[in-house]
């Protein structure tokens, strides 16, 4: 029993956290945004006066609509994107469900909340979320392909290593991949770091990759039909699952903690870890959302396809060949 309680207290403060932050990721992502194109910006918690006011506004269900369906998506969407942190260590603390999962489990996880927004979006009943929800799950079969080709990879190296447990989410978390790799297998390393770059806005449907939602095409997309607390519920959903992608990327290829190289210790080892670990998740963010979004247009969703199973598939290839030629490499030895 209290280790029920435990896993609950775990889960409540973990949601909190990242519903909290991944709000304010949303806030630092505008303000960069418009500061990158001379504009002043909204406030930096303007997305938790959005979600307010979503929540205080009417619920409606269209007309044509499956309405159970159309409103128990948004619920799973966000209960989803919760439990996929719920398996994930962030800084010095282990995960609150570490013992039942692994790195497998949470690609299965990953895919939940984008299946909750196709669901709703044919839930709906309207042409443009039909559309949407298409085009939602050509990309999910696109992006899959480089993500699955990067986890394998690396969990596979740390078995060459004969490190246990490879598929392990503290594994990689303890035992950078970087530590056992030589020269052939750290630029395989790097391509992976770019790969897992572009999967990153693939995986939050930002632009280039926003072809499911197309305000300008369709009005919306899968979300056109939504208002009032389900579009709440769908915010927060993003938000969380903002948070769990870009500490999914670095638990997989930026994993090294602070408190090692500061001698710190208990307490002040676990804060100094969390903040730092979340200074990357916001450097991630950065990088591979706002700047990308900024600098490039909507890809047509052919091209989607074409970059996630050609370009980065086949550089995901390249790096499995490179680590495969790097197996002889002696950690401690040139």
């Amino acid at each position: 029993m209290s280790v029920f309680f435990a896993a609950l207290g775990g889960t409540i403060l973990l949601a909190s956290f990242a519903i909290g932050f991944g709000l304010l990721l949303t806030g630092i992502d505008r303000r960069v945004a418009a500061r990158m194109q001379a504009r002043v910006g909204p406030p930096l918690l303007q997305p938790f006066t959005d979600v307010r006011k979503l929540f205080a506004k009417q619920n409606i269900i269209p007309a044509n609509a499956i309405p159970w369906l159309f409103n128990a998506m948004p619920i799973i969407a966000l209960a989803s994107s919760i439990a996929i942190l719920l398996y994930l260590p962030f800084g010095s603390f282990a995960p609150v469900l570490g013992a039942f999962g692994d790195v497998i489990l949470v690609l299965y996880l990953l895919i939940i909340p984008s299946l909750a927004l196709v669901l709703g979006g044919f839930a709906s009943g309207s042409p443009y979320a039909t559309v949407g929800a298409q085009r939602e799950m050509v990309s999910m079969i696109a992006y899959e392909l480089p993500l699955a080709v990067t986890v394998i990879s690396i969990a596979w190296r740390l078995h060459a290593a004969h490190v246990a447990e490879p598929f392990s989410m503290l594994t990689l978390m303890q035992t950078p991949v970087w530590d056992v790799v030589g020269p052939l297998g750290s630029t395989a390393l790097l391509i992976l770091l770019v790969v897992m770059a572009w999967v990153t806005p693939g995986e939050l449907s930002k632009i280039p990759f926003d072809s499911p939602e197309a305000e300008t095409e369709l009005a919306g997309g899968i979300l056109a039909e939504y208002s009032g607390r389900n579009l709440g519920l769908f915010a927060l959903a993003q938000a969380v699952k903002t948070v769990a992608v870009a500490a999914f990327g670095i638990i997989l290829l930026l994993p090294w903690n602070l408190s090692p190289f500061l001698g710190l210790t208990m307490v002040a080892a676990g804060i100094a870890d969390l903040v730092f670990f979340a200074l990357k998740v916001l450097f991630v963010v950065s990088i591979s959302v706002t700047v990308v979004r900024m600098m490039m247009a909507r890809f047509r969703i052919t091209q989607v396809v074409g970059l996630y199973w050609l370009v980065l598939g086949g550089l995901g290839a390249l790096a499995i060949f490179l680590l495969m030629a790097d197996t002889s490499y002696v950690p401690g030895m040139i």
